[in-house]
């Protein structure tokens, strides 16, 4: 395999995985706050009613989680 084939494999991958870690923290974030405001304190034993207000706040700290690990990712990058 030349050398240029192998950096183009590693940038790829570089990429494919600064693209998934962003999108699933937000998608995980999400989750939590789903799951809080309509299983949890949804329910009858909690008559409670969140919703949306943790899927949004779950939302903020999925996105903090994302740009946090593209942030350490970047810093990975400028010590190569």
């Amino acid at each position: 395999m030349s050398e240029s084939s192998r950096e183009m494999f590693k940038l790829l991958s570089v990429y494919s995985h600064i693209g998934m870690t962003v999108v699933f923290s937000i998608f995980i974030g999400m989750g939590i706050g789903w799951y809080l405001d309509n299983k949890v304190f949804g329910g009858p034993v909690f008559d409670v009613k969140t919703s949306p207000y943790l899927t949004f706040i779950f939302l903020g700290f999925g996105i903090a989680a994302g740009f946090r690990s593209l942030w350490r990712i970047k810093k990975s990058l400028d010590n190569e």
